[in-house]
């Protein structure tokens, strides 16, 4: 709970009272003191113990003070004499005591103070209104920080809100067959499967009106609607009259693990488009029909290029299934509640099948966590070329109004203790260098030597923070790049050479 607190200010009259009228702008209409304060009270306090950086909360106030500059130039907030000051283009318009150092309440208080003053004595003020001076307060804030701290207004968050329950459905789709409407697919986890309806079932009515060939589109589109909403179904049954079903539309997750065909016999692709709440769910599925087939395959392609991520715990649960043990990654930040060590706990499904992982520059977040904690454990050969280097993890808050509030707490590591953020994955086979240093490469391979033995080396000795030439220095040596049809086959060459997948592994990590 935050308390709201009774800030004492000091009014300094100038000539012909222009800072007496001012320092009534705390109650001018068309500018909420009350909802700035109480938004900015709660994020300085929920920020300050949890950044990733160790910060003031007067620094981060002044810092978002400086959006009232963005929108008028004419406008500059300091900290001066122990007040925070707020001047015009040639006066002193408002000067606040500043609060206790360790005060964020206060200091949110104070700030809204001052942003009623600048709100009076700015047309441009003005025109943003409450909510655009709120949203520049962040974004000068977030300035100072990484790329994924970040406050979403009210609306934005409503709307991502929504999107979520956008996407509550049936998990059915409907097409035609023989002339009628009939299921031709049902998503697993959904609703339609866990009441037994099953692909190849013909539908003769939906929400009690007849369905019809010609109507295909709008009964699709029938599927979706509010979660936890109802919809009726009326299926044919053979053995009786035709049975109607009640399905109550929940979160279905969009399909993000397919399988691809197979490049050669005895490998079987997999990919892997994003980590969602079913991630894991499919991924497991896919591989326990690839394993339990007549003819199972003998080694595997994990394809995670383009793949920007997602949950977390989705891309552990996937890694979980391919590592018998060992560390599959690891978070640290200055708030204690910010770290968290995930381990294997399960068993290989593939028992131990080789495998390569493709990645590419566009690879980022939970699928270089994925690809990180394969290649660590010498349980997969990484191939494509640098990734993006994504591995700061957030942790996000509402606030008074409505708004959501996204920070960086933690810093992701690696099984061997390397940060994935900037520097990213380097692959145990470069791609990206072309064709004539790509064979360079598997010749090497086929003889036990691996050439990119000395940049996965200097890649895995990084420790953060690393500076930006010991990062460059090291993804130079793979430059990140679009995926190609040179890491499928790189992959396809590799799984067919027993001894060369064994030169490109990483070696056995040092005892500690």
């Amino acid at each position: 709970m935050i308390r709201p607190l009774l800030i004492l200010f000091v009014c300094i009259v100038l000539p012909g009272g222009l800072f007496g009228r001012r320092a009534e702008a705390a109650t001018t209409p068309g500018f909420s003191t009350a909802t700035a304060a109480s938004v900015w009270s709660a994020a300085l306090s929920y920020i300050e113990p949890r950044a990733l950086q160790a910060l003031t909360v007067p620094q981060m106030t002044l810092w978002g003070l400086n959006g009232l500059a963005a929108l008028d130039p004419n406008l500059n907030t300091t900290l001066q004499n122990g007040q925070i000051r707020l001047y015009g283009p040639d006066s002193l318009l408002r000067a606040v005591p500043a609060p206790p150092p360790a005060n964020a309440t206060a200091w949110g208080q104070a700030a809204a103070e001052i942003a009623a003053s600048a709100y009076a004595a700015s047309p441009a003020l003005r025109t943003a209104g409450t909510q655009g001076i709120i949203n520049n307060f962040f974004d000068e804030l977030f300035n100072h920080f990484d790329p994924y701290s970040r406050y979403e207004s009210p609306l934005q968050a409503a709307s991502d809100q929504l999107m979520i329950v956008g996407l509550a459905g049936t998990g059915l789709t409907l097409g035609v067959a023989h002339g009628h409407v009939a299921v031709t697919n049902v998503a697993s986890d959904s609703p339609a499967e866990a009441a037994g309806i099953t692909p190849g079932s013909i539908v003769r009515a939906v929400a009690g009106h007849t369905a019809y060939p010609g109507a295909i589109r709008s009964l699709n589109d029938e599927m979706s609607g509010i979660q936890g909403s109802t919809l009726t179904i009326t299926l044919d049954n053979p053995d009786s009259s035709p049975q109607t079903l009640t399905l109550t539309r929940g979160f279905v997750p969009p399909q993000t693990v397919f399988s691809e065909p197979d490049p050669a016999p005895g490998i079987a692709v997999l990919r892997i488009s994003g980590f969602n709440k079913g991630t894991g769910d499919q991924f497991s599925a896919a591989l326990g029909k690839l394993m339990t087939s007549t003819t199972p395959p003998s080694a595997l392609v994990l394809d995670l290029r383009g793949n920007r991520g997602g949950i977390l715990r989705q891309a552990v649960l996937v890694a979980d299934t391919l590592l018998p043990n060992g560390e599959i990654t690891a978070a640290q930040g200055r708030d204690p509640d910010a770290d968290q060590t995930f381990t294997a706990e399960g068993a290989d499904l593939t028992n131990g099948a080789p495998l390569a992982v493709l990645v590419d520059g566009q690879t980022a977040s939970a699928a270089e966590i994925l690809s990180a904690a394969l290649a660590d454990n010498r349980r997969a050969v990484v191939i494509g070329s640098e990734t993006l280097g994504k591995g700061l993890v957030q942790t996000v808050t509402a606030l008074p109004d409505g708004g959501e509030l996204f920070v960086t707490w933690s810093r992701v590591l690696a099984p061997r203790g390397w940060p994935l953020q900037t520097l990213g994955v380097m692959p145990q086979i470069c791609t990206s260098l072309g064709q004539k240093a790509l064979q360079a490469q598997l010749d090497a391979l086929a003889k036990g030597h691996n050439l990119m033995a000395s940049a996965l080396a200097q890649s895995r000795a990084v420790r953060a923070p690393a500076s930006v030439n010991t990062i460059l220095s090291v993804r130079d040596q793979c430059p990140a790049a679009i995926g190609t049809k040179l890491d499928l086959s790189a992959a396809n060459a590799i799984l067919q050479d027993a001894s060369a997948y064994q030169a490109a592994l990483l070696p056995a990590a040092p005892a500690n």
